[in-house]
């Protein structure tokens, strides 16, 4: 009699988590996805804020590790290029795809690890109904102060089924399209010598000031 109840527990057991599944729906699947995702990148970050200072390069590389998973950056990248991208060859697409992470690195990493404590809420995500391979998730970035933050993640699915974050827009600011600005900006400033605009890119966004546009939004 025992074994029997025990094997109807399971039974409803996973009978539930099967409705549970079907209910959700893929656009609640993909809001988890992303929830999941962004709290392990925040936990991460709150844990090694000590390495920034003692080891920088390892912190590069653990929060690298992580956003990896996450965030495709070598697509990111080439749209960052734009038409730009056929003038390069593999060699320097790869080059910028490193490039540009360093820069975001040493261009944020200093504000986040100093930053006050924040959460980030994962609010819904919508996925495009002529095209079931792209989405956006909405979320608020909440300060220890209260202040809230809107940001969009622009998300595809790649050819694994992975989904991926392609884009952010913070507070109406797309910002790979600021920086797809920025970088034929630094084209016509170097007369199209993109292996310069390539190696000073670092200094590129530095000069951008995203945050004077996101406060002034």
């Amino acid at each position: 009699m025992l074994v029997l109840k025990q094997r109807l527990i399971l039974i409803f057991a996973l009978f539930a988590v099967g409705l549970g599944q079907a209910w959700a729906g893929p656009e609640e699947e993909l809001r988890q996805y992303v929830d999941d995702n962004t709290q392990k990148l925040v936990k991460k970050l709150q844990t090694e804020k000590g390495l920034y200072a003692s080891d920088p390069e390892a912190f590069y590389a653990s929060m690298d590790e992580t956003l990896d998973q996450f965030v495709d950056f070598r697509r990111i990248a080439a749209r960052v290029m734009g038409r730009y991208a056929r003038q390069s060859t593999p060699e320097q697409r790869d080059d910028f795809v490193e490039k540009f992470k360093r820069s975001l690195f040493d261009s944020y990493a200093q504000a986040l690890v100093s930053a006050d404590d924040f959460t980030i809420q994962v609010k819904e995500a919508s996925i495009m109904a002529q095209n079931n391979d792209r989405a956006t998730v909405q979320m608020e970035v909440v300060t220890s102060s209260g202040n809230r933050y809107p940001v969009t993640y622009s998300m595809y699915r790649n050819a694994e089924g992975r989904w991926m974050m392609e884009n952010v827009i913070v507070e109406g600011i797309n910002i790979g399209l600021a920086f797809r600005d920025r970088f034929a900006q630094e084209m016509e400033a170097n007369r199209g010598q993109i292996q310069l605009v390539i190696d000073g890119w670092s200094d590129a966004v530095e000069s951008l000031n995203l945050d004077e546009e996101i406060d002034q939004s």
